[in-house]
């Protein structure tokens, strides 16, 4: 393929020439390598729709055991529509990663409804008991408006992983926008799905489904050279073909779409085509590249990926059935009551047919020669063919098919209790043995057909989170997220509002006015403000789509219908909330300690229920804020009436007496006093009298 690929200043650049002239080669070997399987599928289908080619009314009677096995197993292997679930991988407190698997579900959801999943998977199904293959195809479309020139992306990422057959930027500005987006989940049959020989999966280097295209959508999609091309391919596309089939495709051409990983590229070649119609890069960057989950198989042998079907392994069975069943029939003919008389006698031979006729149920006839009659014996003048070894013959035919079918259900694992067929004499125990050990087989389809659905909702998954643009994941899921960008514009009017509160109370601490009470954020903003934001959870799926979280389908959801089974859910999910409740009650009551354990034991258990996981966010506020009242200091207990009565008087007795001790103190410091201004009375007047002696007697 080195030669197939030029370098140009641009990138790469491939010669569609001899990437055609290569790729019909690899197809061509590829239908040769599975040329034996495609016939023997062709005569299966044939023999389940009763198309074979001798027509006639002996060959017509056969017994229609292919169609009745097939319609014993299709209900049991699948029977309703794959529910996705989208869950974290560590299931603790990660907002981010519980919006983003809620909105990839609900998106899952969705594009299922709208692919009609339910009818590709019922078309698999069929294919993969018919022929032990089915297969479907992934891809992505997107539809686009008009945009203005100077308008940005609203999504750099998105814009970084377009396909490239999507338009490009111009002039630095996006063209056009996106308008509409969806997964579209392709049913491929198992004529048209070719891949390279390999002996598993793994070793696969390229797959390929053929696409019937007409000529406008052949212009539409790759242009007016692809007319050329078809113009090339004449009627090389409906070549073996079955006449159905040339009716369904006439006016048609048949184009392969190639998937190569080895190269890392992507072929559109018509059916015979020397020139491939388009050669480009793969327009989705899947984690395993293919843009189809490995086939449904059936029977598969270790050397090879070639598909046995199970009809193969008691077709010898069905045809000795078939054979049997034109003998019995042919034999059921036979029983006929032929009656041989004499024919010469004039008078006798009418009287003995009018008295055979079947609608003369009791008849009387006269006999003229009556001598005559009875010297031949009466009776026995009339001679029957022996139907009694006949009906021998035909109970033998009867044993033998029985048989033969009971070989049939051995050999392919139904047992008589999958078909509703039972014995009154049978113990419940002996049915419940048969009905576990004769649907071991079955179960191993069952998980196939589960592993496949799973396998689809992976990769819608993937390319729900590598393409979808923000807007798109909202407006599908319901849920409305706020922006960065809106988060940003709500946090800088609060705090425009608390400058302006802030001014205020400093203006009204200078005039002594009382201060105005503080700005509170409404009820909505502070929900909004709780949220992640958009750009969060866009950034986790385009980064860790896969890793972060695994998409599941519940294990039971394609095998039987189950109607009560998200009620049921909802009642367990109550039933343990409420009682969880009651016990954590009565323990927070005795040791409030424990409030954050029982919180996190709660929210534990919620996030094991897919019911909880919408109560999530308001089980982790009401946690978080048992846990603040639990550690916040409890208030002193209120005493009873008696009590109150019994602290007020003895607050009325301390007031008393802390009175009376005032009044004490105040009665000590007067008397204090007094007695200070007496004493110093008393020194002052001493003082004076000892000055007066002190001074000489006046001359």
């Amino acid at each position: 393929m080195e030669d197939e690929i030029t370098a140009s200043e641009g990138g790469q650049r491939w010669d569609p020439a001899k990437v055609g002239a290569h790729w019909q080669q690899e197809l061509e070997r590829a239908q040769r390598y599975f040329k034996s399987w495609h016939d023997r599928c062709v005569k299966i289908e044939k023999i389940y729709l009763d198309q074979q080619s001798d027509q006639t009314s002996a060959a017509k009677r056969r017994f229609p055991m292919l169609w009745a096995n097939t319609s014993v197993l299709q209900p049991a292997v699948y029977a309703r529509v794959p529910q996705p679930v989208v869950e974290r991988r560590f299931k603790d407190a990660q907002p981010v990663a519980r919006i983003a698997s809620e909105l990839v579900e609900r998106n899952l959801a969705y594009t299922g409804d709208e692919a009609d999943i339910d009818s590709i998977m019922r078309a698999v199904r069929d294919d993969f008991l018919l022929c032990a293959r089915g297969t479907v195809w992934l891809r992505y479309e997107a539809d686009f408006e008009p945009l203005d020139m100077g308008v940005q992306p609203s999504d750099p990422a998105a814009a970084q992983n377009r396909p490239e057959s999507l338009p490009a930027e111009i002039g630095g500005a996006q063209s056009e926008a996106i308008s509409d987006e969806r997964v579209c989940i392709d049913y491929v049959h198992w004529s048209d799905f070719l891949h390279s020989p390999a002996r598993r999966w793994k070793d696969v280097t390229w797959v390929a489904r053929r696409v019937p295209m007409t000529d406008e959508e052949m212009e539409k999609r790759f242009g007016a050279e692809a007319m050329a091309s078809r113009a090339a391919e004449g009627t090389a596309g409906n070549r073996g073909a079955s006449q159905a089939e040339r009716l369904e495709n006439e006016g048609k051409t048949h184009v392969w779409e190639i998937w190569c990983k080895s190269e890392n590229y992507t072929v559109w070649i018509a059916d015979g085509s020397p020139v491939a119609l388009e050669v480009s890069e793969p327009p989705l960057d899947l984690t395993h590249f293919w843009p189809c989950p490995r086939p449904a198989y059936g029977t598969m042998s270790t050397s090879s990926l070639i598909p046995v079907p199970d009809y193969v392994y008691y077709q010898q069975q069905c045809d000795e059935i078939d054979l049997l069943t034109k003998r019995i029939n042919k034999l059921t003919d036979q029983l006929r009551l032929k009656v041989f008389y004499p024919s010469g006698d004039g008078a006798i031979s009418p009287a003995i047919e009018k008295a055979m006729r079947p609608e003369n149920d009791m008849v009387m006839v006269p006999i003229p020669e009556w001598a005559a009659f009875t010297d031949k014996g009466g009776s026995k003048a009339i001679v029957t063919l022996p139907i009694d070894e006949v009906q021998k013959v035909l109970i033998a035919c009867m044993s033998a098919r029985k048989q033969l079918i009971e070989d049939v259900y051995q050999i392919t694992g139904i047992s008589d209790i999958v078909r509703g067929d039972t014995q009154a004499s049978e113990t419940a125990t002996a049915q419940r043995i048969k009905s576990q050990w004769g649907s071991i087989r079955i179960r191993d389809r069952q998980a196939e057909l589960a592993r496949f659905a799973r396998d689809i909702i992976r990769l819608a998954g993937e390319i729900i989170c590598d393409q979808f643009q923000p807007e798109t994941l909202m407006l599908v899921s319901g849920i409305r997220l706020p922006s960065m960008a809106e988060k940003q514009q709500v946090q800088m009017q609060m705090q425009q509002m608390q400058m302006a509160a802030h001014q205020a109370a400093m203006r009204a601490e200078q005039t002594g006015q009382p201060a105005p009470p503080p700005p509170e954020m409404p009820p909505q903003l502070q929900q909004m403000m709780q949220q992640p934001t958009i750009d969060e959870v866009v950034q986790l799926l385009r980064n860790d789509s896969i890793r972060g979280f695994q998409i599941e389908i519940e294990t039971d959801s394609t095998i039987e219908p189950d109607e009560d089974a998200e009620k049921q859910r909802r009642m367990e999910f109550v039933q343990m909330v409420g009682g969880f409740m009651q016990q954590a009650g009565a323990m927070a009551q005795q040791s409030p300690m424990l409030v954050p354990v029982m919180v996190e034991t709660l929210l534990f258990a919620a996030r094991g229920f897919r019911a909880g996981r919408q109560l999530e966010s308001t089980l982790e506020q009401v946690g978080a804020q048992l846990s603040q009242a639990a550690a916040a200091p409890k208030p002193e207990p209120q005493p009873s009436p008696g009590e109150m009565l019994k602290l007020k008087t003895a607050e009325v007795k301390a007031g008393a007496e802390q009175r009376r001790a005032e009044l004490s103190v105040a009665e000590a410091e007067i008397e204090h006093r007094a007695t200070v201004e007496q004493a110093r009375g008393q020194m002052a007047a001493q003082a004076i009298d000892q000055m007066r002696a002190a001074q000489p007697p006046y001359q």
